[in-house]
């Protein structure tokens, strides 16, 4: 009997340690949809790890207008879902609202930060990871000419410009770095066509090598770059593999982990609220080296960016931030 009752207790204690923590995730992506080969499929990548290590499903909505961002976090949120990841900075004020809503429900929020106890803000250095793009392409540029195309013109994506000047102007101080944005509405994110013919205008300018940090808009840019056999530079996900040999490298950002992590953390029982940075020293933002870009990635440019990478985890480059006072030093 007594064996009995001590087996109840431990089946108790057990339903209840399991039922106390979080293990109904859901991810909530942006506008472009979660196979952008950009961020919103980082997002992807890293609920479908946890999916595969955890045997536990998660629930996903891809928006399609604005509005339907708090919709969807009501509706998750009213099912029980938890953590709840919404990637894009665009959701600050809808996950604001639902969080004080829902308070025992968990939120992450990717790129942008929400004071709430509940909700987990993951912002990245961007520049930092942009700064060792920017050396990349510095080295490889043969016309010492090189350009930049963002997506929407905020300060999130100015940040990924100043850093990748930045690490050109580091490396060869006479380079020349063309900057364009594709636009200022979220449509700037998806539109593959303008990306390409704002490449194209860049390249006739002289860009041997073009780094876009645009979402979908970007796959745009990988095209026009490979069909005028120049080199482009991926961003967020490991985009080496969509034009082998002509993509010099990617601008890596962890989202995938950070999505990752939140779900596992939320199962666990580990999950904290508040600001969570991710920088080069953080292993958050990184740039990609494969099979794809093996050849591109000579010994003297693989040199140059793990001394910068090296100097940036150490603190003797100190990579300017657009965002704290909005404003780029470089020309």
């Amino acid at each position: 009997m007594k064996r009995i009752l001590l087996g109840l207790m431990a089946a108790t204690a057990l339903s209840v340690s399991a039922f106390a923590a979080d293990d109904k995730p859901a991810v909530i992506y942006d506008l472009g949809g979660k196979f952008d080969k950009s961020f919103n499929e980082a997002a992807f990548n890293g609920a479908e790890k946890y999916k595969t290590d955890s045997g536990v499903k998660y629930r996903e909505f891809e928006i399609q207008n604005e509005a339907q961002r708090e919709q969807a976090l009501r509706k998750f949120a009213s099912d029980g879902n938890s953590p709840i990841v919404i990637a894009g900075f665009s959701a600050a004020a809808a996950i604001e609202k639902v969080a004080t809503e829902f308070p025992d429900t968990k939120f992450v929020i990717i790129d942008a930060v929400v004071e709430k106890p509940n909700v987990r803000s993951v912002v990245f250095n961007d520049n930092e990871g942009s700064y060792l793009v920017g050396v990349i392409a510095a080295k490889a540029s043969k016309t010492g000419t090189v350009s930049f195309i963002g997506g929407m013109d905020v300060p999130l994506i100015r940040n990924f410009a100043c850093g990748y000047v930045g690490g050109v102007k580091a490396t060869n101080p006479d380079a020349k770095v063309i900057q364009n944005m594709t636009g200022d509405t979220p449509a700037a994110w998806n539109d593959p066509a303008k990306g390409g013919e704002i490449a194209k205008s860049q390249i006739d300018q002289g860009s041997d090598v073009v780094f876009a940090a645009a979402g979908g808009t970007g796959i745009g840019v990988l095209q026009a770059a490979a069909d005028a056999d120049k080199l482009a530079i991926g961003v967020d996900s490991n985009q080496n593999g969509l034009h082998p040999g002509k993509v010099l490298t990617s601008m890596m950002k962890r989202v995938d982990v950070a999505t990752y992590n939140a779900f596992k953390d939320g199962a666990d029982g580990k999950f904290t609220a508040g600001v969570n940075v991710l920088g080069v020293k953080e292993g958050g933002v990184d740039y990609a080296a494969d099979e794809n870009n093996a050849k591109l990635l000579t010994d003297d440019v693989k040199t140059a960016v793990e001394a910068a990478k090296a100097d940036i985890i150490s603190g003797k480059i100190k990579v300017h931030n657009y965002n704290t006072d909005n404003a780029c030093p470089y020309k």
